[in-house]
């Protein structure tokens, strides 16, 4: 299934200092998953497009953290 958060086990060693990071994770941009732009595309208003930073709703991604958007780890 498409998503844009991976998620991914460092290695913790038993000689860390510090308590480890159990799950990490990031985010990648929803244009990586188009491979070229089909017309047609929904656009939002201008007014809109400024907010969002882009003028396509299919390219638009908030970035929230993986702990803000209440799904559980993949």
């Amino acid at each position: 299934m498409f998503t844009q958060y991976k998620f991914w086990e460092p290695y913790s060693s038993p000689y860390d200092p510090c308590p480890p990071m159990t799950v990490k994770s990031y985010s990648t941009p929803p244009q990586l998953y188009i491979n070229f732009q089909p017309p047609g595309l929904a656009q939002f208003e201008p007014r809109a497009a400024l907010y969002h930073g882009t003028l396509w709703k299919e390219l638009f991604s908030p970035y929230p953290g993986p702990d803000k958007r209440g799904d559980v780890d993949e």
